[in-house]
């Protein structure tokens, strides 16, 4: 997979991916407003992959710290699931604004990568069954293609089954 350049900035996501040097590939698509499919399932879609290798990113709260769950468009976040893995007794969804505000990102377009604050995460077990997986570059219509466990590396993340099918 080759290393797309973005000069002209890109997103912070794609920057931190050309500061580390990382392999990597992005793919931009038509974000439809009108779209009744989830982003996740809309970017599958329009990028004719299965939603089982589209990654969504979600902010969830862990014993009351804000913590990064990496699972499937295909499957929802579990939890429970989550809390053990991020060694905790307890997780929900965290409230969209301080997910927003945290990250950097705007819902739907909130990507592991080029955080405003690193925040702790975990990523869903199943990408490690792929050669690359897709996660968002940033924006809404922008996505990012790379080895799972790249994606692992760069954002110090822990591998753990969070997703529920």
């Amino acid at each position: 997979m080759a290393k797309k350049s973005r000069s002209g900035g890109g997103t912070p996501a794609t920057v931190a991916l050309e500061k580390a040097g990382a392999a990597f590939t992005v793919h931009s698509y038509a974000h439809d407003p009108a779209s009744e499919l989830s982003y996740g399932l809309e970017a599958a879609a329009a990028m004719g992959t299965s939603p089982d290798r589209v990654f969504k990113t979600l902010v969830a709260e862990v014993d009351g710290a804000l913590t990064v769950a990496v699972v499937p468009v295909s499957a929802t976040l579990d939890l429970k699931a989550l809390a053990a893995a991020a060694g905790g007794k307890k997780a929900a969804m965290a409230d969209p604004a301080a997910a927003e505000r945290t990250t950097g990102y705007v819902l739907g377009g909130i990507s592991p990568l080029g955080q405003r604050k690193a925040l702790p995460t975990v990523i869903d077990a199943s990408a490690e069954g792929f050669e690359t997986v897709f996660v968002s570059a940033g924006r809404r219509g922008l996505e990012v293609e790379l080895a799972p466990g790249l994606l692992t590396r760069l954002t110090s993340a822990t591998s753990a089954p969070i997703a529920r099918r």
